[in-house]
C-alpha cells in the first residue's frame, strides 16, 4: 500500500528522523493518521531491530515534545507483516489545534498539517484562526468544584495493572489545571462526586414500567463502568434455540459490541453539560445513550469509517492505562461487525446507541439470569437478601442480620448486593442521606424466589 493522506512510512527511528513534525501534522489533520516505523517509502517492509526500545523512545518523545499535550491522542503497537516486526504509532485528530513542537512554539517552523502524502509548515494565518477558535471548555481545563479529593480507587485501579501511582500521579495523568488546582477529569475519578450513573430496566418496549433502576455512579468513573459492564454482563443471557439436527445457544447482544458502546459512553461522554450517560434496558432492546453529539469537525461518514477526535483525552488515556480501552479508533468498527449504522441515532445534543435483542427480555428471562448467576454470589449477600421483606434502613438491616460492625455490613453484605444489581437505594442521588433506606429490585425478589426454591 502506497502513501496516502493518512499513511507515513519510515525506515527507521533515527535521530535524523523529525517524528514530532510527522506527528503535529497528523494531530492538526481532521481524520489524524498512521506513521509506521520499518517500512520503506515504496512500501517495502524492512522491520525493525528493537521494537520495544523503539516504543518507549516514540511514546517520550511524543509525551515531551508536543504541546497542546497529545496524551490520549496517539497510540504505539508493534505489528508483525511479512514475519518482520514494526512499529504502528496512531494519531488522532485533536480538538484544542494548532498543536506544535514544543521547541519552536505556534510558529510555521513549530506548527505542520498534512498537505497530500507530506507535512507541510503551517501558514501563519491558519495558526492564528485555529488558536483564536481552539476549544477551552473542556474536562481537562475546568476546575473542579471540589478540591479536598480522595483517589484511593483510582491508585488500586493502577496497582492491577502493576502501574503503581506516584506522588505526582495527577500532573502525570492530567487531572490538572494549568494553575495547580484539580480539574474536572479529576473530579469524575475521584473516590466520590455527584454524577449519577443509572441503569434503568423497563419490562416492555416503553418506559412506563420501570422494573429496575439501578444507581452506580457518586464514584470514580472507572468504578462506574466497571459496575455498569457487570450489570448488564449479567442481563445479556443466553438465549437457546433448538432445531431437529442441533442446539444453537446466542446471547442476547454481541458481547463485544456492548462493551464497547458502554465504554466509548463513558469515555467520550460531554460531561461540561452535566449530564452523565444513561443505559436503559427494554424487552425488545438496549439503549445506551451519550451527551455530546459528533465532534465538530468530524462527519458521519468519518466517524463510522474510524477516524476519532477523542472528546476526553484525560479519560481516553486512563482507559488505555487500564486496558479498558484498545487502539484509538477500534470501538466504533467492531460494533459496525454485527449491528449496522441504523443502530447510531445522533442529535443535535445526543448520541444514542440501540441494539436490539434476539429475542424478548422477559420475566422468564429474569428468572434465567438470576439463575445463572446464583452460584456467583457470597454467602453473606445471599444471607442478606432472604431477611429484606421490604424497605428498611441500614440499621434495622444490620440488626436483622445481628451484625455489630458496620464496615463488614457495608462491604461483604450492602455494597455487594447494590453492585450485583439485586438491592436499590430509596434515595440514589442522595446516597449518604440519613433518611437512606434500601429495597429488593426485581432481580432481587427473582433471586430470593429462586433461593426458596433451592429450599424446598
Amino acid at each position: 500500500m502506497p502513501e496516502t493522506n493518512r499513511i507515513e512510512y519510515k525506515s527507521s527511528l533515527t535521530k535524523d528522523l523529525d517524528l514530532e513534525k510527522e506527528v503535529v501534522a497528523f494531530l492538526n489533520y481532521r481524520e489524524g493518521g498512521l506513521i509506521y516505523i520499518g517500512i520503506d517509502k515504496t512500501g517495502k517492509v524492512l522491520g525493525v531491530a528493537d521494537a520495544d526500545g523503539d516504543t518507549l523512545k516514540i511514546k517520550d518523545c511524543i509525551k515531551n515534545n508536543i504541546l497542546p499535550s497529545a496524551m490520549g491522542l496517539f497510540d504505539v503497537v508493534t505489528e508483525e507483516q511479512e514475519g518482520k516486526e514494526i512499529i504502528k504509532i496512531i494519531v488522532a485528530s485533536g480538538s484544542e489545534k494548532p498543536y506544535f513542537k514544543k521547541k519552536y512554539g505556534m510558529t510555521e517552523k513549530g506548527c505542520f498539517i498534512r498537505v497530500g502524502t507530506a507535512a507541510e509548515p503551517m501558514p501563519q494565518a491558519m495558526i492564528d484562526k485555529l488558536f483564536a477558535s481552539r476549544t477551552r471548555n473542556s474536562i481537562g481545563k475546568i476546575k473542579a468544584h471540589r478540591q479536598d479529593l480522595s483517589f484511593e480507587q483510582l491508585r488500586i485501579y493502577y496497582e492491577e495493572k502493576k502501574k503503581p501511582l506516584n506522588k505526582q500521579f495527577k500532573k502525570n495523568l492530567e487531572l490538572l489545571t494549568e494553575d495547580g488546582s484539580l480539574n474536572y477529569a479529576g473530579y469524575l475519578l475521584a473516590d466520590e462526586n455527584n454524577v449519577s450513573i443509572k441503569v434503568a430496566k423497563y419490562s416492555g418496549e416503553t418506559r412506563v414500567d420501570l422494573i429496575e433502576n439501578n444507581e452506580y455512579g457518586y464514584c470514580s468513573l472507572i468504578k462506574a463502568t466497571k459496575s455498569v459492564l457487570d450489570k448488564i454482563e449479567l442481563e445479556n443471557r443466553t438465549a437457546a434455540t433448538i432445531t431437529s439436527k442441533e442446539r444453537k445457544e446466542q446471547r442476547l447482544w454481541n458481547a463485544i459490541a456492548l462493551r464497547e458502546a458502554i465504554i466509548n459512553a463513558f469515555v467520550h461522554n460531554d460531561y461540561t453539560r452535566e449530564i452523565p450517560p444513561k443505559f436503559e434496558i427494554f424487552s425488545d432492546r438496549i439503549e445506551i445513550t451519550s451527551a455530546g453529539s459528533l465532534p465538530e469537525g468530524l462527519s458521519k461518514e468519518e466517524f463510522f469509517e474510524g477516524y476519532s477526535i477523542p472528546r476526553n483525552k484525560e479519560l481516553m488515556r486512563i482507559y488505555k492505562d487500564l486496558e479498558m480501552v484498545e487502539q484509538l479508533g477500534s470501538g466504533i468498527p467492531r460494533i459496525l461487525e454485527t449491528y449496522g449504522k441504523e443502530c447510531f441515532h445522533f442529535s443535535e445534543n445526543f448520541l444514542r446507541m440501540v441494539f436490539p435483542a434476539i429475542e424478548k427480555v422477559t420475566e422468564q428471562a429474569t428468572e434465567q439470569v438470576t439463575e445463572q448467576v446464583t452460584e456467583q454470589v457470597t454467602e453473606q449477600v445471599g444471607k442478606l437478601i432472604q431477611v429484606m421483606k421490604s424497605t428498611h434502613s441500614g440499621s434495622e438491616i444490620m440488626k436483622m442480620l445481628s451484625l455489630k460492625h458496620r464496615p463488614t455490613f457495608l462491604y461483604k453484605y450492602l455494597q455487594p448486593a447494590i453492585d450485583a444489581g439485586l438491592v436499590a437505594l430509596t434515595i440514589p442521588e442522595k446516597p449518604k442521606s440519613s433518611k437512606q433506606k434500601y429495597q429488593l429490585t426485581e432481580k432481587g425478589r427473582s433471586f430470593l424466589r429462586s433461593l426458596n426454591r433451592k429450599a424446598q
